[in-house]
């Protein structure tokens, strides 16, 4: 059983910064393919990033240069730090541990 628990999100103004936190618990195995989604009003569910079995960082093409994935093995903890806040990065930031294990989401919300 893996449970996540995600903090961090709030209202931000455009061109600010907000830092995203997942912390897994039950298995410390499933940090290695954790990843961000994220779901905004009246719009499918979409992956946001992951870091590959490879080690590297993978991004939705929205986000690149401006969001930056992490994690901490010790802490059993993915970050996502989002700087230059868009509005229509306005979502519910999910984190996901596979095979199907889901946080409860972080309201992101971005004002122009």
């Amino acid at each position: 059983q893996v449970q996540l628990v995600e903090s961090g999100g709030g209202l931000v103004q455009a061109g600010g910064s907000l830092r995203l936190s997942c912390a897994a618990s039950g298995t410390i195995l499933v940090i290695n393919r954790m990843r961000w989604y994220r779901q905004a009003p009246g719009k499918q569910r979409e992956l946001v990033a992951f870091i590959n079995s490879g080690g590297s960082p993978n991004y939705a093409d929205s986000v690149k240069g401006r969001f930056t994935i992490s994690r901490d093995n010790v802490l059993n903890t993915i970050y996502l730090q989002m700087n230059s806040l868009k509005p229509e990065d306005t979502a519910i930031y999910y984190c996901f541990a596979p095979p199907a294990y889901w946080g409860q989401g972080t309201q992101v919300t971005v004002s122009s």
